[in-house]
């Protein structure tokens, strides 16, 4: 279980979208001549869902990291039926390989010996620290009478998200923030749309991959300079403040 929660906190807060490549084939081959089209028919528009015209045809399908319950109804049957008939699937990151878990988590931390307390500003530390304070008190509230029954329990929730966060960088722990609201909080436990396809790529006994490395994905953002992460984080930090205390007054 622990595997598992972790898959989906890392897929949750790492980026907002991925690129599936479905082929239907034995074999992964583009010897014949291709090209791309978007599936123009009224019953296939706003599917993303992309043909690569070969015999037979393979696609690419967008997806969004959210819990794949708020959106599998919303997915078109072209989509659906693309992915049931393709033998091979490729995903941006392979999130059901424990390595791929253990290097995203590794790349979200600080060089040894540093903390985020030496690298944050310290009136924003601070005002991080408190929030996190207030969202661990919240949490028992925010949780669901499911998420209950299924065994989780609040301070389990929480360090599971927000464990070690000191030794984050700046730009991680803004993800972090942003995803520390009551209503990701009471959808924690459902695959993302991502991680639910591979699970059910895997039971179909389709052959899955990757088509990006972690490190690719990981040091563009651990690219980013202390002063964009500060000022991220600070502008995440002050949104959802404004949000707690916009529901504090209607309640």
């Amino acid at each position: 279980m622990m595997m598992m929660m972790m898959m989906m906190m890392v897929s949750w807060a790492f980026l907002q979208t991925c690129l599936i490549l479905m082929v239907r084939s034995n074999q992964f081959s583009l010897r014949d001549s291709s090209s791309c089209e978007i599936l123009t028919e009224q019953s296939q528009l706003n599917s993303f869902l992309w043909t690569i015209k070969r015999d037979p045809p393979s696609y690419f399908y967008g997806t969004i990291h959210v819990p794949y319950t708020r959106v599998w109804d919303f997915i078109p049957e072209n989509s659906k039926k693309a992915f049931q008939e393709s033998n091979i699937v490729y995903f941006e990151l392979d999130l059901t390989d424990p390595y791929t878990i253990s290097a995203l988590t590794s790349c979200q931390l600080l060089p040894q010996g540093e903390n985020l307390q030496d690298v944050l500003p310290r009136d924003i530390y601070r005002r991080l620290k408190r929030h996190l304070e207030y969202v661990k008190l919240m949490l028992p509230s925010w949780m669901t009478p499911d998420q209950r029954g299924k065994g989780l329990y609040a301070d389990y929730l929480f360090n599971a998200i927000a464990g070690n966060w000191e030794r984050k960088r700046p730009v991680w722990v803004m993800l972090m923030v942003n995803s520390l609201t009551e209503a990701d909080i009471k959808t924690r436990g459902v695959p993302v749309l991502d991680l639910y396809l591979a699970q059910e790529a895997e039971r179909m006994k389709k052959k899955t991959g990757a088509v990006e490395k972690v490190e690719e994905q990981c040091h563009p953002l651990n690219g980013l300079n202390f002063s964009q992460s500060f000022k991220a984080a600070d502008a995440g930090n002050r949104v959802t403040a404004a949000g707690v205390r916009a529901k504090a007054v209607r309640n």
